[in-house]
């Protein structure tokens, strides 16, 4: 699929990416793709995220990303430094007309082990906003001055897509999510690993004790108890913690018991990040986290019921496959 979209490059192929940790047969298909796109002449640029394992927190799970091997391809590259807050883009602008974004890094994990979303945009006007924000990381080199993109909508055949960058709108964006989450009339459907966003979790609270819509999802059981755990120890327990219990014991939620992070495990994490809100979804990097609206992250917010519907069912059909989550 990669090989795909990035064949169709004419001109320029601009990857932001959190995590590149490629395998054998997957490597040297990603790499030969991307190789050959330079050699026909398309300017070929990608910025990476640098970490310092001394600073990771435990969760998110750190990346893997070697920079030697990504310093050897024979086109320009730029690692973010990823501390104190993470470049945690995995998008790619083809062109001036197209966007391939989501939640799935560019790993072999990622792909085969882990639940993901994907979403590719045809539309000149979405592509030149992931461009802005792209030149903003690749001039400052760093996560914070980057995100400072316009957010209203842009139409795109029949559904309205909005942009929104983090961290510049990061905390706009949480709120608008929350918004969202506060006027459904219908359902409102949840996929991310943690969820701990003031804003969001606050007005999902509130919905879920209401009991008017139909609220669900699905989280990664193992990095919610290793928030809970951070929570305890840190003192952020007096009113997130109940609300977060409140939000997965009253609503219908099912999580994943994921393999905890540790050099050379597996990563199998319930990795994809939606929230459909009736017929808007918002679809991205962007985890329902504190730590989210200060990331470099991107999410797209496109009203199309057909859409909608669709992703709905998606997150159904992941919440279906894990266990009610009970928390300790």
């Amino acid at each position: 699929m990669i090989e795909t979209f990035v064949a169709g490059a004419r001109t320029s192929l601009e990857l932001a990416l959190y995590d590149v940790r490629l395998e054998d047969e997957t490597a040297d298909v990603v790499q030969g793709a991307l190789v050959a796109a330079h050699e026909r002449g398309v300017n070929v640029r990608l910025l990476y995220n640098v970490e310092r394992a001394d600073e990771r927190p435990p969760v998110p799970p750190p990346p893997k990303t070697e920079p030697d091997l990504i310093e050897s391809l024979p086109f320009e590259t730029v690692g973010i430094p990823g501390w104190p807050d993470l470049m945690h883009h995995k998008y790619v602008v083809r062109d001036r007309d197209a966007v391939w974004s989501g939640s799935t890094n560019w790993t072999d994990d990622s792909w085969t082990r882990e639940e993901n979303v994907i979403v590719i945009v045809q539309s000149t006007g979405v592509a030149i906003r992931f461009q802005e924000d792209f030149s903003q990381l690749w001039k400052k080199r760093e996560v914070a001055a980057s995100g400072r993109v316009p957010t209203d909508p842009i139409r795109v055949g029949n559904a309205e897509v909005g942009t929104w960058f983090s961290p510049k709108r990061g905390e706009k964006l949480a709120h608008r999510i929350a918004q969202a989450v506060g006027k459904a009339q219908r359902r409102v459907r949840v996929a991310s690993p943690v969820i701990s966003s003031g804003p969001i979790l606050g007005t999902l609270a509130e919905v879920a004790a209401d009991g008017r819509i139909d609220v669900g999802g699905v989280v990664d059981a193992t990095q919610i108890a290793e928030v809970l755990a951070q929570w305890r120890a840190n003192g952020n327990d007096t009113w997130k913690m109940p609300a977060l219990r409140f939000v997965l014991g009253r609503a219908s939620f099912s999580g994943k018991r994921s393999t905890p992070y540790a050099p050379g495990a597996v990563h199998d994490y319930m990795h994809a990040k939606v929230c459909v809100c009736d017929d808007t979804v918002f679809i991205g990097s962007f985890n329902l986290s504190h730590s989210g609206e200060e990331n470099a992250e991107n999410v797209l917010e496109i009203d199309d019921a057909a859409l909608a519907e669709r992703m709905a069912g998606f997150v159904d059909s992941i919440r279906a496959r894990y266990p009610a989550l009970a928390l300790d």
